[in-house]
């Protein structure tokens, strides 16, 4: 997990690295977002229900396999207009993660064009991709994308997304198609038809990423690609007790992770310095736990309404949220605000600092166990995922039997919920429940106590100390950020292997990767974003891209060219100087909407502006 620093760290201060001067002043650009509820706009001035099955109007005889003349002759132009445009700007192979399978058609490239319609399979959930996509576009293009259901999706010189129902894609694979008549995305499932818009994102100029329309030709390169996903578990995991950050910050970092194909958002909702949800069985948890952070920062806490809506938005995205409330330690926190879990019944003082291991709750005291069952209750029963993350790391002061003791019961009453555990690794020893998770962040690749878990049933997510965890320093200049687990350059966070990082663990018993960001150090979202990228980019193509395509030399510059795409959407990161960057740094954008903020007063309310995903 997060070991502790000597001292309090200090914020960012823009003068003490050439890299980082202007992130004082940025202020990360939200855009608009796309729910299924919202209406689709039409460029006849009708409008398209995301969560109905019929568009209207909608003419099937169009959407045929058949052509009419004026489509016949609106193909002939594009076929021209083809021949005379320059290549693609992008390469088809140049898509981060990397695919499974590239296959470039030089003669193939796509000039999307402004009477382009996006066609999408007669599904809600696929509905709902498309109308994604159109939210995605139109902004840069000027170009009014209409969405329109059908039963059997085609180009016709638009974009076709079509839920083909095909097993041998998985659960989240897609195949994208591009020839001069257009694009085809083809899918078993709704996860897959989202993944593969953004592989169509990547594949469209940088200046797709504007808010406002810019004048260019908007080219794909032809070709095809089959991808599939590696590992079921690709995540990131945001502290948000430490420094609390509202709603609209984190679902920024969800749009963060859709662009990257990650599917789980880890939050750790509970520490020492902060309890960030509300449990209205135990009201001080967030009105008294929820006063502080690191460094006497304000604090914060999310309604039921605040986490529903993140729920809500990263599931619109097809990203589980897994909650965490770290358990028996890291509760001091809960402990102010309710002494009687304590084990001497009284209060401690609040703690704003930064060590860890002094705090924890009674395992003896049966008051414990109906504080833990409400909480997790609570919780699961606002957590449509199957997962549930009960901590377990740093309980220094708990004896190691008594420690065993108290897991194997919050084990069972999460097994009760009908939900799955996850826990540190430091959760191994005790007795193993069915579809057990260990989210282990060592640093060596050797842990025989893990190892024998995985022998008696628990499977693994990796999250290595010294190279997956984003809190950590680029170089021993950056002014954020930790350096116990070692320093984690780009090229540290890419070169590792999951299937064979430790001893003693078979492949099959890997279900992924998360990266942890601990924000002892980090209390802006222009933080966040420096810390995340560009590892995270890294980490995601770990968890997706099938070995075989591992390589330090192509990924460097492959990532190096998405440079121009975070300065365009107004993204804060490090540039690296292991990446050949295409450009020189370019100012980041003035935001589009309300600047987000992060005041001591309640977190965002339902109706701020969420960024673009």
């Amino acid at each position: 997990m997060s070991a502790p620093p000597d001292t309090t760290p200090e914020p960012l201060d823009p003068t003490r690295s050439g890299n980082l001067a202007e992130l004082s002043e940025v202020t990360p650009t939200p855009a608009t977002g796309y729910t299924a509820a919202d209406h689709i706009a039409a460029g006849d001035g009708t409008s398209v229900r995301a969560d109905t099955e019929t568009a209207v109007p909608a003419d099937d005889a169009v959407q045929a396999a058949g052509r009419t003349a004026g489509e016949l002759a609106s193909a002939a132009e594009r076929e021209a207009a083809a021949l005379l445009a320059p290549p693609a700007p992008v390469r088809l192979g140049e898509v981060v993660p990397a695919p499974e399978r590239v296959e470039p058609d030089a003669a193939a490239d796509y000039l999307l064009a402004a009477d382009a319609v996006i066609r999408v399979s007669a599904d809600p959930a696929a509905v709902a991709v498309a109308g994604h996509l159109a939210a995605l576009l139109r902004p840069a293009t000027g170009y009014p994308l209409p969405v329109t259901d059908t039963a059997t999706p085609v180009p016709a010189g638009g974009i076709a997304l079509d839920l083909t129902g095909d097993a041998a894609l998985g659960a989240e694979g897609y195949r994208l198609d591009i020839t001069t008549d257009g694009v085809r995305i083809a899918a078993g499932t709704a996860a897959g038809l989202f993944h593969g818009v953004q592989t169509l994102r990547q594949l469209l100029p940088a200046a797709v990423e504007r808010s406002t329309p810019v004048a260019a030709r908007w080219v794909l390169p032809g070709g095809s690609i089959l991808d599939r996903p590696r590992y079921p578990h690709r995540g990131v995991m945001l502290d948000v007790a430490r420094h609390f950050f509202g709603v609209t910050d984190v679902l920024r970092v969800i749009d963060h992770l859709a662009r990257y194909k990650l599917n789980r958002l880890h939050l750790h909702l509970t520490d020492d310095q902060g309890w960030r949800i509300a449990i209205d069985s135990w009201p001080r948890l967030a009105t008294v736990g929820g006063a502080g952070a690191v460094g006497d920062a304000p604090g914060g806490y999310y309604s039921r309404a605040d986490y529903q809506r993140i729920v809500a938005y990263a599931a619109d995205r097809h990203i589980t949220v897994i909650p965490e409330v770290d358990l028996p330690g890291h509760t001091n926190a809960a402990l102010v605000a309710y002494p009687e879990l304590a084990p001497d019944r009284v209060a401690p003082p609040p703690y704003a600092g930064t060590e860890v291991g002094f705090s924890y709750v009674d395992p003896a005291n049966e008051r414990t166990y109906d504080f833990v069952t409400d909480v997790l209750g609570e919780i699961a029963a606002l957590t449509p995922g199957r997962w549930l993350h009960i901590g377990g790391d740093e309980a220094f002061k708990v004896p190691a039997e008594v420690y065993a003791g108290f897991v194997e019961r919050v084990q069972r009453i999460v097994a009760e919920l009908d939900r799955d555990v996850i826990g540190w690794h430091q959760i191994a020893p005790a007795a193993h429940v069915d579809r057990r998770v260990l989210q282990w962040w060592g640093t060596t690749g050797e842990d025989p106590v893990t190892a024998e878990a995985v022998r008696r049933g628990a499977r693994l997510v990796l999250s290595p100390g010294n190279h997956a965890y984003l809190d950590m320093k680029y170089a021993p200049d950056t002014p954020i950020g930790h350096d116990w687990a070692g320093l984690i350059d780009v090229r540290r966070a890419y070169d590792w292997d999951p299937a064979s990082h430790l001893t003693g663990v078979p492949a099959e018993a890997v279900l992924g990767v998360e990266a942890p960001l601990w924000t002892e150090s980090v209390t802006t979202l222009a933080e966040i974003e420096f810390m995340l990228f560009p590892r995270l980019p890294a980490i995601a193509e770990l968890g997706w891209s099938p070995r075989s395509t591992h390589g330090w030399v192509s990924f460097r510059e492959r990532l190096a060219g998405h440079g121009p795409r975070w300065d365009t959407a107004g993204i804060a990161y490090h540039r690296s100087p292991e990446l050949p960057w295409p450009q020189p740094a370019t100012p980041i954008p003035a935001p589009r909407g309300p600047a987000v903020s992060r005041s001591g007063g309640p977190p965002a309310r339902p109706g701020a502006t969420p960024g673009r995903g």
